[in-house]
């Protein structure tokens, strides 16, 4: 997982994603940036199953977090089972 703060004082995201995606009746199909407070910032809907790409990495960009906030959680969801697997918590300072 990558970040940068852009030109115009948005974010981007570069996220990898790891899930046994088994064709379209289960499969990672989104992300999210999220505030301390569960506030979603920003969305990455993944549109398709990547059954052969594993893992894989898809970027976000033009997400604003406000100021006063140091660190966010990105967090995935699969098509099966919601939202799971390893919730990271990124420092926003470094």
């Amino acid at each position: 997982m990558e970040f940068q703060q852009t030109a115009d004082g948005t974010y981007r995201f570069d996220v990898t994603v790891r899930h046994a995606d088994d064709g379209w009746d289960h499969y990672a199909d989104r992300w999210q940036v999220l505030a301390p407070d569960g506030t979603v910032l920003g969305e990455r809907v993944l549109l398709h199953p990547h059954d052969t790409e594993q893992p894989f990495t898809r970027s976000l960009a033009g997400v604003d977090i406000p100021p006063d906030i140091r660190a966010v959680t990105l967090r995935a969801h699969d098509s099966r089972h919601g939202w799971g697997g390893a919730e990271l918590q990124i420092d926003l300072s470094e």
